[in-house]
């Protein structure tokens, strides 16, 4: 929404009054947002700069009585979110709140969330602190949604033993992982977005016309390498099987920005970097960070006359931004590992576990049972969305691409001729694969 100048100045000097006056009378907890009753739209009620914005004092009073009246009833079983992103960014956090509110809505229970959980919106504040508001204000299970939160969680399920504490993307509550920690109150929970990775590199190679396809990376560690790792050999098989290819002649080009979404200042700008590979040669952009640029670009360059399209992650609406370039798109559906650990919060079977949970190969983009989907985009041929489907069965019968001989960016031998990759070696793999070019470890 736009403001005028002096509007501005106005909202920033209430805002000091505001600061100085909490911090005179030792602060208030900022009440969590709970979700509505309905089916979650994919447009938002309110731009989401207005929801961080920091109330006046009277506003905060009124907001504050305002959330206590849609406050859960006593004994109402209510779960608690914590949002990375925006809750209508459509991309990681929206298809996380969507998941959210299948489930409250398929269980008859309460969801509460804080969204925008990170350092450059809540500078000072931890998700540890957000979690602890979100308990005092009903809250049975939390939900950490992010990799950035991992220290968080574990301490926090430390700190309150009484509170059963969903950690996604983490490795806490895996026996057989090398960061295993025994802590009964908590769980992982992750998708096997390999196989929607690899979907995705699939539909990149058989579009591309030149050879070049760039991956859009956010931050460089263990997830963000194996799912890079994944669109490479998803490219790599169909550009060979499928076009009829030498491999060699497959460019794949990974560009990191530093975090999962734009921080001006912080992260080089993902809008930018998607232009670079467009202006280099590179007609697909696979993005792997929780937000649409890739796909905002290809569209403005195919608006131009050139060839361009892109793949965007993370939501199952991602390609409504910009159809006619989306090739499809790699989505999580958090909903069948949401309601199996809260459902065991609510009967008392709750163990710790880990859950790396994969695709219902059945029906991919079934929204009860597939933790991982693919959507094909309108931007992807007839011939070459005939070939995806094609790719998908070859999937769910069984083609297994982490089979050696595979080899590390360095040259070393990690797979060995037929050698079928473990869980462990898929989820810690230390480089990125021989074939890619880009950097492996970060800084």
């Amino acid at each position: 929404m736009r403001k005028s100048h002096w509007r501005w100045l106005a909202m920033l000097s209430l805002l000091m009054l505001a600061v100085m006056a909490l911090a005179a009378c030792g602060g208030k907890e900022e009440a969590a947002t709970p979700a509505p009753k309905e089916e979650a739209s994919t447009e938002a009620a309110a731009p989401a700069e207005e929801a961080t914005e920091a109330p006046t004092e009277e506003a905060a009073a009124e907001s504050t009585e305002a959330a206590a009246e849609e406050a859960p009833a006593a004994g109402e079983f209510t779960f608690g979110l914590l949002l990375v992103g925006p809750y209508n960014d459509r991309g990681w956090s929206q298809a996380h709140y969507e998941a959210g509110e299948r489930v409250a809505e398929a269980l008859g229970i309460n969801m509460i969330y804080v969204d925008k959980v990170n350092p450059a919106d809540r500078p000072g504040t931890t998700s540890a602190q957000l979690a602890k508001e979100l308990v005092d204000q009903g809250a049975k299970v939390v939900i950490f949604n992010s990799d950035d939160m991992k220290d968080d969680a574990t301490a926090f399920a430390k700190e309150n033993p009484e509170v059963y504490v969903i950690h996604i993307s983490g490795d806490q509550a895996w026996k057989e992982g090398k960061n295993y920690e025994e802590v009964p109150n908590l769980s992982n929970l992750m998708g096997r977005m390999e196989y929607g990775k690899m979907i995705a590199g699939c539909a990149a190679a058989l579009t591309t016309e030149t050879g070049q396809i760039g991956y859009l990376g956010p931050l460089i560690n263990d997830e963000t390498r194996r799912l890079a790792a994944s669109a490479y050999l998803g490219a790599k098989y169909c550009w060979e099987n499928y076009r009829g290819q030498n491999p060699d002649d497959l460019k794949f080009k990974v560009t990191w920005i530093g975090f999962w979404f734009h921080i001006p200042g912080v992260t080089l700008d993902p809008t930018q970097v998607a232009d670079d590979f467009f202006q280099n040669g590179y007609d697909v952009v696979i993005s792997g960070i929780d937000t649409t640029e890739a796909l905002v670009e290809a569209k403005k360059f195919a608006e131009q006359g050139q060839k361009a399209w892109a793949i965007p992650y993370d939501y199952e609406g991602a390609c409504e931004e910009a159809p006619e370039v989306c090739l499809g798109v790699p989505y999580f559906n958090w909903a069948p590992g949401y309601k199996q650990l809260i459902e065991a919060a609510m009967n008392g079977t709750w163990e710790s576990q880990f859950l790396w949970l994969g695709p219902d190969w059945n029906d991919i983009n079934n929204h009860e049972t597939s933790s991982v989907g693919f959507l094909k985009g309108p931007g992807l041929s007839d011939e070459a969305a005939a070939q995806v489907d094609q790719f998908i069965g070859e999937l769910a019968d069984g083609l297994n691409l982490w089979v050696g001989p595979l080899y590390l960016q360095d040259g070393t031998l990690y797979l060995k001729e037929g050698e079928v990759a473990t869980d462990q070696q898929i989820w810690y793999l230390p480089q990125l694969l021989q074939g890619m070019e880009g950097q492996s470890v970060a800084e």
